[in-house]
């Protein structure tokens, strides 16, 4: 059986003008190809900011590029249509659509309402002024292109519990809505960072008002009737009570399938806040490995002089490893978003090969690694700055080795500061592989494989090294890898 190997099929730049539902469509046999097993795709709704959405600004759940919103009837990644021939295209190949779903906040309301707010310090939201503010907000939200269809679900200020900007008085900041739920205080089992961190942007969704709530878990089921549903990432899960989630995956797993695969963004490198998060959801999810990628991040900058022996300290994957999805970077990591933090291509065949070849965790590849990407933006400091992510030429082989080689019982060799690796001893069945990695200079392991693979050649399935290793009649050889670089030793007879 295949193991599990999740692409995220897109970056924050990725094509408008709907071509990348068509590009799904067209790649999908090629990734099932290599060795992927499930495809993570962007929010496929209507955003606030129409064709040039990314998604995460929601504005429409029910609007998958069907109605005439927010400037035009497709979304930036093409019409409903292209959408489900994209889904049905990964499923005839055999990947499993995981679908992006953004339900703390909505943006782009289409009528203002009178509101009572008071203002909340935006650096401890715990702290709020004991006056009340009488204002206009934007929270009704009636969908006039959809004109009822699918749902006929109303919001407005009671559905939220905050919003960034009033007026009469006109003013930007953290404004708590005063409103039946809640007694004017935040959502508990959220993140605690700045007091409560339920609030992150838009009209922030109350997820205590039960119709609501009810509207969630019945869009959960709708949309899962429009197109196939393996699986879910939850976007912004620190600033969404916990209670809910646990409620709401536990719907969707009993009305979906009870295989459904959910992955949270939880963004946080604290390993016992990630572990008090998953006891408050029952364990019914998985969470990103943050600290690991920083970990990546930190090494990739630092060169020869990071400790590869502590690649792993401090990760989700090696606490608790079947929570953990890794990834090397994605599109909130990526060069000029909010969490840039980007792996340096050097290291990126190291790193993916740490979370690729291994037993532990659920690896997550990202489009612009595999693809490369080009793009500008205007960087905090307001200036220009176009970016060029190279694809990283060894991606392709080493999700491939994924799938023939990583088998069987592992066996660490994190010995050296600089040149570590580990073994894959391969089942009765399947074969196993050496890899080796240095972020100095070239280096070489000693490896006792067992008289079992005495005398036997092996190869450097990624090519980085031509020659050859032959095992000594008691199977022990020395395995050897190029400066900032990364082999996957294989049975030459296995190929």
């Amino acid at each position: 059986m295949s193991k599990r190997t999740l692409f995220q099929f897109f970056h924050w730049y990725s094509l408008g003008d709907g071509r990348l539902w068509k590009e799904v469509a067209e790649k999908a046999s090629g990734l099932a190809g290599i060795g992927f097993t499930d495809a993570w795709l962007p929010p496929a709704y209507k955003g606030a900011s129409g064709p040039h959405s990314v998604g995460y600004d929601t504005y429409d759940l029910f609007d998958l590029g069907e109605f005439e919103q927010k400037g035009r009837k497709a979304t930036k990644y093409g019409d409903r249509a292209a959408f489900e021939a994209a889904c049905r295209a990964l499923v005839d190949c055999g990947i499993r659509p995981i679908h992006d779903v953004v339900l703390n906040h909505k943006m782009g309301a289409d009528e203002k309402e009178h509101v009572v707010v008071r203002r909340v310090n935006p650096e401890d939201r715990t702290q709020m002024e004991e006056e009340s503010v009488d204002a206009l907000a934007y929270t009704r939200f009636t969908f006039p292109g959809r004109e009822g269809k699918y749902s006929q679900f109303i919001w407005d200020k009671q559905c939220f519990s905050g919003v960034d900007l009033i007026e009469e008085p006109s003013e930007t900041g953290v404004y708590r809505l005063m409103n039946e739920y809640g007694e004017g205080q935040w959502n508990d089992e959220v993140d605690d960072e700045l007091g409560n961190f339920d609030y992150l942007m838009g009209a922030d969704v109350e997820f205590r008002n039960k119709a609501v709530y009810e509207e969630l878990k019945y869009w959960g089921r709708w949309f899962s009737e429009q197109v196939p549903v393996a699986g879910f990432r939850l976007d912004a899960a620190k600033h969404i009570p916990a209670w809910f989630f646990k409620d709401w995956v536990g719907h969707m797993r009993d009305t979906i399938g009870t295989d459904l695969f959910v992955v949270a963004e939880y963004w946080h490198p604290d390993m016992t806040t990630l572990s008090n998060y998953l006891e408050l959801v029952d364990k019914q999810l998985m969470l990103f490995d943050v600290a690991l990628h920083h970990r990546f991040h930190d090494a990739s900058k630092a060169g020869g002089d990071f400790d590869m022996r502590k690649i792993f300290d401090g990760s989700l994957v090696s606490s608790i490893p079947d929570h953990a999805v890794t990834l090397v970077d994605n599109h909130d990591t990526q060069p000029l978003q909010s969490l840039e933090a980007t792996v340096e291509p050097w290291f990126k065949p190291l790193a993916y090969a740490l979370i690729l070849l291994r037993e532990q965790g659920t690896p997550c590849v990202f489009y612009a690694d595999l693809y490369g990407a080009e793009y500008s933006d205007i960087s905090e400091d307001g200036s220009q700055h176009k970016v060029e992510m190279p694809a990283i030429g060894c991606l392709p082989k080493l999700v491939e080795a994924r799938q023939r080689f990583a088998n069987g019982p592992q066996l660490d060799h994190f010995d050296d500061p600089s040149v570590v690796g580990f073994v894959r001893q391969g089942t009765e069945t399947e074969p196993g592989c050496v890899v080796v990695m240095s972020n100095g200079v070239a280096g070489q392991i000693s490896v006792d494989l067992g008289q079992d693979l005495s005398n036997t050649v092996y190869i450097d399935y990624l090519g980085h090294h031509s020659t050859e290793v032959a095992t000594d009649d008691q199977g022990i050889a020395c395995f050897p890898t190029n400066g900032g670089s990364v082999s996957v030793w294989v049975r030459r007879d296995a190929l």
